[in-house]
């Protein structure tokens, strides 16, 4: 499910595990050796709306979900980690200064979930650095299911047309340092 164009690029970067945050002290979410979020940093977001992507490369990103935004596509998101869907999963398109997309099972970027595509739901959260969005087909706002992407660089024309639902909070370097491949 391409976001803007056909062309789909595999990454070095896996997900490890996405998890809810369970508790501000949740210790090791994926069982790695990746440290705790700080105490401090943990009590300012709500453990329901934390996401924490740890990625092979053995970064944490924990990213900040925002249901009063989008509340069908974070329960989606919330429903998929509990399954476990994006465990093992890789980013398969990345596009330097604009974005690293990952969510589809198949790695090619016209996989998705078993469950129902999500109406639209969008909002004024502007595409800035760190904000994570659900891709869809260019056919139909009504068509994102599982895949979602970070921003990399500000992308305002995608303001309206993609549902973002969250922002990368910490760990953004690591999205950064993921790298662009070949399938």
């Amino acid at each position: 499910m391409p976001l803007i164009s056909s062309s789909c690029h595999a990454v070095r970067a896996l997900f490890v595990m996405i998890a809810l945050m369970a508790s501000p002290l949740a210790a090791q979410v994926s069982g790695t050796s990746t440290p705790a979020t700080p105490v401090s940093a943990a009590a300012q977001l709500d453990p329901e709306n934390t996401l924490y992507l740890d990625l092979s490369t053995g970064g944490r990103v924990t990213i900040k979900l925002f249901p009063n935004l989008a509340p069908a596509h974070i329960e989606r998101i919330k429903t998929l980690v509990r399954r476990g869907f994006y465990n093992g999963l890789i980013f398969h398109r990345v596009i330097p200064g604009f974005m690293a997309q990952t969510g589809d099972p198949t790695g090619t970027g016209t996989g998705d979930s078993d469950l129902p595509d999500l109406k639209a739901e969008f909002n004024d959260m502007p595409h800035l650095r760190g904000v994570v969005s659900m891709a869809r087909t260019e056919e139909s706002f009504d068509t994102a299911n599982s895949q979602f992407f970070i921003c990399f660089q500000p992308r305002f024309h995608l303001d309206h047309k993609y549902t973002a639902f969250g922002r990368v909070v910490s760990g953004m370097q690591f999205v950064d340092a993921i790298a662009p491949g070949v399938p």
